[in-house]
């Protein structure tokens, strides 16, 4: 066995050196030399001995010993060990050079530069090019990261922003785009690593093309949906649709959406996936005027005796981004928006938040307290749920929120088509 193997084995036998050795590690990062005092608390008998040993001190009484760097200097320079320095010692106890704080620095900001350069000569004549600077700012390499996975999360996240479908005129679903960049169709799911990364890419990318999302409290996702699909990345799957009926559509270049006008002339209702709306400017409306219900048996009713052709939208149930989106353009449009929904407490919660939600003119529609007794049904329900009606604070739905928590029974929106189908001649 060599020298410094029976140094290390010495060290090795007793556990008080991984105190003392550890303390000196953090004091070398610190001053970038084998500098400072470690102070050791809660030291057992045979540690106390140890050290009396090492140090030829008595320390027996003592609740905690001080080791300054220089009383360690002198001890191993008078023991068999004087051959070995303490910075290598330090080596060899941890198995890695220590390095101080301003080395470190530097060696980080030296690989920094390099893998700059790497990147620089890799992404080329890509839309990547001009922003990696800032994606090296935005992903900085933090003191314990190993640097490969640094360079390699950096280039993920350029193929992510390369790679945005929208760059190509298309949509792309979420699992189908990670697929495309990774081969794996989690890659970005929520809360992973790629997840993240993604995230970053679709705000540095709206960043750079000047679109800004603003909170919304009302519907929080929408925000990052909406982000999404500004780069052409559907996150909602299949299930994100909008059921339409007498509504044209103006695109972005100015064209009447030749789909949609077509449905107009058959007089028919049609099912829009969020995909199909990437691209519209504009809502168009007869009478200006739109009917959102949020059943799609009533939209059915509604959509097959309309000879005047008027604009229905269902909502189905709880709003998806389609339907928002819908509502967005509504607003930006001009268009007057009537919606009707259930006697519950989910339904009036949807009608309180879409009220909230749409920046133009919005009127609850047949959501009154004596349209609750008309279409009152037996079905209860339960105390649980009746809490989310201390949730309705908008004046107009208050009093039928009481009404219902009283008497602890839902109503449904089917029972009140004739009273929507009158209405929609009067109103129109």
């Amino acid at each position: 066995m060599d020298k410094e193997n029976q140094c290390l084995k010495y060290f090795h036998g007793n556990p008080v050196w991984e105190k003392v050795f550890r303390g000196f590690w953090h004091k070398y990062y610190s001053y970038g030399r084998f500098s400072g005092t470690v102070k050791l608390n809660h030291l057992t008998m045979p540690e106390i001995e140890e050290l009396e040993g090492f140090f030829g001190k008595n320390y027996h009484g003592q609740k905690s010993v001080s080791v300054s760097s220089e009383r360690f200097c002198k001890a191993l320079s008078e023991s068999c060990y004087s051959f070995i320095t303490p910075e290598r010692l330090l080596e060899l106890y941890f198995g890695i050079k220590p390095v101080g704080k301003s080395e470190q620095e530097e060696k980080k900001q030296k690989q920094v530069g390099e893998v700059l350069e790497m990147l620089q000569i890799q992404y080329e004549n890509t839309p990547m090019y001009d922003w990696l600077e800032t994606l090296t700012k935005r992903f900085r390499l933090s003191e314990k990261e190993d640097i490969d996975h640094w360079k390699r999360k950096l280039a993920l996240a350029a193929d992510i922003y390369n790679g945005l479908p929208y760059r190509c005129g298309r949509t792309r679903y979420l699992a189908v785009f990670a697929t495309e960049i990774t081969g794996d169709p989690h890659a970005f799911d929520a809360g992973s690593e790629g997840g993240k990364i993604l995230q970053e890419m679709v705000e540095l990318n709206l960043e750079n093309r000047g679109i800004v999302l603003e909170e919304n409290k009302i519907f929080p996702a929408y925000k990052r949906q909406k982000g999404f699909l500004h780069v052409g990345i559907l996150i909602d799957e299949v299930s994100n649709y909008v059921m339409l009926a007498g509504v044209n559509i103006r695109k972005v270049n100015g064209d009447i959406h030749a789909g949609m006008h077509g449905f107009c002339m058959e007089q028919d209702m049609v099912q829009i996936p969020l995909a199909s709306m990437v691209g519209w400017k504009e809502i168009i409306c007869p009478q200006n005027k739109l009917f959102i219900v949020e059943n799609p048996s009533v939209f059915a009713m509604l959509c097959e005796n309309n000879p005047e052709n008027y604009a229905f939208m269902c909502m189905n149930g709880q709003p998806r981004l389609a339907g928002l989106n819908v509502l967005e353009l509504c607003g930006v449009s001009g268009v007057e928006v009537y919606y009707a929904g259930d006697f519950d407490p989910e339904g009036l919660l949807i009608a309180q938040k879409l009220h909230d939600f749409y920046s133009g003119a919005f009127h609850y529609w047949h959501l009154t307290v004596e349209d609750y007794m008309e279409c009152r049904s037996d079905r209860q329900i339960s105390t649980k749920r009746l809490k989310a009606l201390d949730k309705i604070v908008d004046p107009v739905l208050q009093s039928v929120a009481v009404r219902v928590k009283k008497l602890q029974t839902a109503g449904y929106q089917e029972g009140l088509v004739k009273r929507y189908q009158e209405d929609i001649l009067q109103l129109c």
